[in-house]
């Protein structure tokens, strides 16, 4: 939460007509705010001192550094002291900010702070970057009158963490470090233990970092206005260095980053307490796993496999060869013979290059990335419902709504930022609705949790509509004037048999009333929904009925509520905006479409487009072992880790003539490449990513690429040349320029006027964008009700009698997907493996305990992953990560898949279980 010491501009649409003065001068106040936001807002930063005060925490007022003395117009001799940061200022007041009463005052504060502080200036880890020096400074310290008091030596510095560190000593008990723990994070870790000169601050039960419940966000350390609480990479110690800001490549939340940058080599990150999507918050991965940048392990240079091992070439020998196969093959066998598969981890630029290449450069629509394999039911779900794929609503609306609803997905590890958002408004009393067949950290904070057995979403959902209806819940305004199919979607719904979706779902029904009643009497509720929700057989289905809820109780088109799906990795969004994706190019608008060929034909200069949708990844497969698909570009991608049924994606790579891999690492996937290409990390690149939120926002480049390597949108580039095609030099701003003249909701975004906290789209040619979709109407006229009955997968029902246990998957807070980056940081040294979560009953039954390793076996193989006994899951369910390639779990995963969307089922897989 941002504290209202915030200097911020006044809200516009406020009137401003009442007025106080500062040390004399008149200005106009903004009802509410603060002394000390009042006289920052005209006088600067700089204008008061504090201690204790943080521009994302509130007010505390325990320093009183920044007392000010305050009076009324007309009575000038009646003065008060008061702390500036809590105190609102009122109507005719008068502040006087540096009064001979107030100078002395500040002073004798410090003055008694520095006699508890070690005088270790010249050597401390922050020196030229202290707040204590800073005011010490500021309010005119040239010594200290006061004996100097007991420094407490005896207190150990703390370095048990990979990141974190302490050296209490120099503690000044501001309680900024608790705060940000407790306002920011919502973790709790921090608190103080003694009394008087005895008081300090303590981690867990008087524990080191590394032993609490630390989730390593960094939000004391940047907090901290000393080196008490600090991190290994000094992100406090600023001198000579040069500052970056930049987006985050981990999950969909889009964090800005302050970069810190020195003689090429990045020292440290922080988070920009301006920046709209974190305001001074980020995770342990994007202040922290940062150093996979210059690791030892990195592609450096380009390789062609020869005679069976990947030797160093250069640029022009790769596109040269790359030319010659690909041209060959385009000849030999047509243009459907090659594919494209894209990475949610590069830019919009690049992955709008990438589609561009594969369509209008070899001439098909075989492209294809995570975005559409993960998330198309989204995409498809809220498109067929809204007519628009993305979030209604920002993250911003969290402050305003009255009820959350979080199903299949666990922000607080997979999208954290946003995670502790929500869970700061639920821990303050808003109602908080989670589905989920784990008992998942948000779930601890959950008015009411419904722990569903994994595939039966739309079973539950049912049920909730259904006593929506039943109980007269119904917005009936909303769903006379803005949908259709609304009455035959009713009779649907109350056709269910109740029975069968209590039985076959694991919820009962009193709890899934209870949840409809708190979701649709709310005054604004919004959902969020992840991964659990789409990778499903009904995923689209599910998303859908997302939706409906929304509609049904009118939860559309305005602040607090809406439909908001969390994108798992930094650029999914515009990965999909961008047309990586069979069916749809840039701008959603549909390939087989004769008006859009056209259109693109003549956009891109070429002779003609092709008019057919193209393979899906899982199709990309089953043509490459059937002989039809012969080359694959994959970028940024370890399909082997991380796609289904590892044994079939790796007979697929090996089936093909010819596997490009463009990657920043060696993995699993470039075991099976004909070449490899090494790309520049974010960290080395200029671009744009568009977070969760719809909101574009520029990737700047900090450093330059390691060795040889080459920015992802600089190979394409290259390539398409090479192939004949003419593209001008990579340039995030040219190419920023194209795409808003071919994609209709980027048509007012140019790089210039993104400045730091970019737009949200749909941003129209004035540069107007977008905080709220369906405000008015849809973007297809009407919202569509559709009703299906649940469908049990074919993963139950053709192999449960032999795999009776069922594998869900999950992700933990510190690495993101197959690990390729937070495995080559410290984020290693918290969490070194994947561990299979298996509930006590079932752990007895196969003789179990912790750390003991357990051969999980499916239809399609079998891994041998270590135990951790755990009530987080049922009875009969199990749950685990893929994060290392050690245990490759996907090669027991399978192919069945979303049946309107094609995307993969990874949430229910049957098993069985043995102690190995």
């Amino acid at each position: 939460m941002v504290s209202e010491a915030t200097t911020t501009a006044p809200n516009p649409a406020i009137t401003l007509t009442k007025t106080a003065l500062i040390n004399g001068q008149s200005f106009a106040i903004v009802p509410g705010e603060t002394i000390l936001s009042f006289v920052r807002r005209f006088k600067g930063k700089d204008a008061i001192p504090t201690l204790c005060d943080a521009p994302n925490l509130d007010p505390f007022g325990s320093c009183r550094v920044c007392s000010v003395e305050v009076g009324r117009v007309g009575n000038g001799t009646n003065l008060r002291t008061v702390a500036s940061c809590h105190t609102p200022v009122e109507e005719g007041m008068m502040v006087f900010t540096e009064s001979e009463s107030i100078q002395k005052l500040r002073k004798n504060i410090v003055e008694l702070v520095l006699t508890d502080h070690p005088l270790e200036c010249l050597t401390c880890e922050v020196n030229g970057n202290c707040e204590l020096q800073d005011v010490a400074a500021r309010v005119g310290i040239r010594g200290v009158r006061y004996p100097h008091g007991k420094v407490h030596t005896d207190r150990e510095k703390d370095l048990s963490h990979p990141y974190m560190t302490s050296d209490l000593s120099k503690c000044i008990m501001c309680y900024r470090c608790v705060r940000a723990c407790d306002e920011v994070q919502g973790q709790l870790v921090l608190s103080v233990a003694g009394r008087g000169f005895d008081s300090k601050i303590i981690k867990g039960l008087d524990q080191d970092f590394f032993s609490s419940e630390c989730v390593s966000c960094g939000a004391c350390s940047q907090a901290c206005p000393t080196s008490a609480i600090h991190d290994v990479f000094q992100s406090k110690a600023e001198v000579g260095q040069e500052k970056v800001r930049t987006t985050c490549t981990y999950c969909g939340v889009g964090c800005n980053l302050d970069v810190s940058v020195k003689s090429g080599k990045i020292l440290s990150i922080q988070a920009p307490y301006d920046a709209a999507v974190n305001q001074g918050h980020t995770c342990l991965k994007g202040r922290y796993a940062f150093k996979f940048y210059n690791h030892p392990e990195r592609l450096q240079y380009p390789m062609i496999r020869k005679n069976g091992t990947l030797e160093r070439v250069t640029w022009d020998e790769v596109y040269d060869f790359l030319a010659e196969r690909l041209l060959s093959i385009k000849d030999k066998y047509g243009p459907d013979a090659i594919a494209g598969i894209s990475s949610a981890r590069t830019t919009n630029e690049e992955n709008y290059l990438m589609q561009k290449m594969i369509r209008a450069v070899i001439g098909t629509n075989n492209i294809d990335g995570c975005a559409r394999v993960c998330h198309s039911p989204t995409a498809l779900g809220m498109q067929r419902t809204f007519g628009t794929g993305a979030a209604t609503n920002s993250i911003e609306d969290i402050k305003f709504t009255n009820c959350m609803m979080v199903i299949g997905a666990n922000p607080t590890a997979a999208h954290p930022v946003t995670g502790a958002k929500i869970k700061q408004k639920a821990m303050k009393g808003t109602p908080l609705i989670v589905i989920d067949p784990r008992r998942t950290e948000m779930a601890k904070y959950a008015t009411i949790h419904l722990q569903l057995r994994p595939g039966t979403n739309v079973a539950v959902l049912d049920m909730m509509l259904y006593y929506i209806i039943k109980e007269g819940l119904v917005s009936q305004e909303f769903v006379s004037n803005r949908t259709e199919g609304f009455e035959d979607f009713q009779k649907g719904i109350l056709s269910l048999n109740i029975d069968e979706l209590e039985k076959v779902s694991g919820v009962p029904r009193e709890q899934a009333r209870e949840a409809a009643i708190v979701y649709a009497t709310a005054n604004g509720a919004m959902s969020f929904h992840g991964l659990g929700v789409t990778e499903h057989y009904q995923g689209t289905y599910s998303v859908m009925l997302i939706a409906d809820l929304a509609m049904i109780t009118g939860n559309i088109g305005k602040p607090g509520c809406g439909v908001n799906p969390l994108r798992g990795q930094n650029n999914v969004q515009g990965m999909a905006d961008m047309g990586v994706q069979p069916y749809q190019g840039a701008g959603y608008l549909h390939v087989e479409d004769a008006a859009n060929i056209e259109r693109f034909t003549e956009f891109y200069g070429v002779k003609s487009m092709p008019t057919k949708t193209g393979y899906t990844i899982p199709e990309m497969y089953d043509h490459a072992l059937d002989g039809k698909l012969k080359a694959l570009w994959i970028t940024g991608e370890d399909v082997v880790q991380s796609d289904p049924n590892s044994k079939k994606v790796m007979d697929a790579l090996d089936a093909l003539e010819l596997l490009v891999v463009q990657e920043i690492f060696e993995t699993e996937t470039t075991k099976h490449a004909h070449v490899v290409l090494p790309g520049a990390s974010f960290l080395e690149k200029d671009g744009t990513f568009t977070n969760g939120e719809r909101r574009i926002q520029k990737v700047q480049k900090v450093v330059e690429p390691i060795g040889e390597s080459k920015s992802d949108g600089q190979i394409y580039v290259g390539m398409m040349n090479r192939l004949g095609y003419h593209q001008a030099p990579y340039s995030a701003k040219g190419l920023l320029e194209e795409i808003s003249q071919i994609v209709p909701f980027f048509a007012g975004v140019k790089w210039d006027n993104l400045k730091s906290n970019g737009k949200q789209w749909p941003v129209a040619a004035d540069g107007t964008d977008t905080q709220i979709l369906h405000t008015e109407t849809f973007k297809r006229g009407k919202g569509k009700f559709v009703f299906r009955e649940f469908i049990e997968t074919n993963e139950i029902l053709d192999h449960q009698a032999d795999f009776p246990y069922i594998l869900t998957t999950n992700r933990v807070l510190e690495h993101y997907n197959a690990g390729t980056m937070t495995r080559r940081t410290a984020n290693a040294k918290i969490v070194h493996e994947d561990v299979l979560l298996i509930n006590p009953v079932d752990a007895a039954v196969i003789a179990v305990k912790d750390g003991d390793l357990v051969k999980v076996e499916s239809p399609r193989g079998h891994v041998d992953v270590k135990a951790k006994v755990t009530d987080e899951v049922k009875p009969g369910i199990l749950s685990t990560t893929f994060h290392f390639p050690e245990v490759l779990l996907n090669l027991v995963t399978g192919d069945v898949h979303d049946d309107i969307a094609n995307c993969p089922e990874y949430k229910v897989v049957s098993v069985r279980i043995n102690k190995v």
